[in-house]
């Protein structure tokens, strides 16, 4: 009973720092990099394996620089989530623009299902709610559930904002057939890790093999949608313009794996730009191919 209370506590806290102007959420955004970086050492031992295996041709200085840059928008990052709670549909499309609005647009008028394929990459919650703002078209969000039942409901409450649908990712395919007759677009993380039972796939991903979630694709021909890939970065501080980037229109006439290593591969080669802006701290690589065969 006292964990429920502190829980719902602190999320009424996150609504009233939600509720900030931007300028002073980042000034708490350098406050906050300070103590996860130098304070807590917030999985610093992570995050320096995970690049150490990326990019082997890299020095140890640039390595530390990536960390470095990582950590700074890792702050922003918790604090522009915190904003996504109360963000207006005007404010949140002043800041995450399209840089290929007809196709967009395109995309969003056409009588087919898309699913579009993101990573952790920049801002995966403002890229949802980007899009659910200025889509009629029924849009789900496949998500992970938490643990913690008050902070899933939660989360759950800031995807629903705009005409969200979240829904868990071991019910997105039952929701998509029940929409089968009428045109969705579904958005999910690619680059999640499976659980080790449905680890069966593995493809070359940051120079070393990776167990690779095939949901994407297992969906896409099941119902023959089209596949894109959302392509966001940041253009400064609080500011993001996305691409939407056609993979496939026709999933059905596709060779296995195909679209899996097409969305995979497409994400490898946005990170090796900005290395930055991906979620390193993220325990991507739990388990190697020999331990599954």
């Amino acid at each position: 009973m006292i964990k429920k209370g502190l829980s719902r506590l602190v999320l009424f806290f996150l609504y009233l720092l939600s509720l900030l102007p931007f300028w002073l959420l980042y000034i708490i955004s350098d406050i906050l990099f300070i103590i996860i970086y130098f304070i807590v050492g917030y999985r610093r031992k992570v995050v320096k394996q995970n690049l150490q295996n990326a990019f082997p041709e890299k020095t140890d200085k640039e390595r530390h620089d990536i960390a470095w840059k990582f950590y700074r928008y890792l702050a922003d990052l918790v604090v522009e989530t915190i904003k996504t709670i109360s963000i207006s549909p005007k404010e949140l499309s002043r800041r995450v623009t399209p840089t290929n609005p007809d196709i967009v647009k395109y995309l969003f008028e056409i009588d087919k299902s898309i699913i579009a394929v993101a990573g952790h990459y920049c801002n995966w919650e403002m890229a949802a709610l980007s899009v659910t703002a200025v889509t009629e078209k029924k849009f789900m969000i496949v998500y992970k559930p938490l643990s913690n039942i008050d902070f899933d409901r939660f989360f759950i409450k800031i995807r629903s904002r705009f005409r969200g649908i979240p829904v868990p990712m071991k019910m997105i395919l039952r929701k998509l057939v029940e929409l089968k007759n009428e045109p969705t677009i579904t958005v999910l993380l690619g680059d999640q890790t499976p659980v080790k039972h449905e680890a069966t796939y593995f493809t070359p991903f940051l120079n070393q093999p990776t167990a690779v979630f095939l949901g994407p694709e297992k969906m896409a021909k099941a119902l023959d949608c089209m596949v894109v890939f959302y392509d966001m970065r940041r253009i400064k501080r609080g500011y993001y313009q996305y691409t939407v980037v056609p993979l496939t229109e026709n999933a059905k006439q596709t060779e296995p794996h195909e679209i899996t290593q097409a969305h995979v591969h497409y994400l490898e080669s946005v990170i090796r730009e900005e290395p930055q802006y991906w979620l390193w701290s993220h325990r991507r690589w739990k388990f190697k191919p020999e331990e599954n065969q």
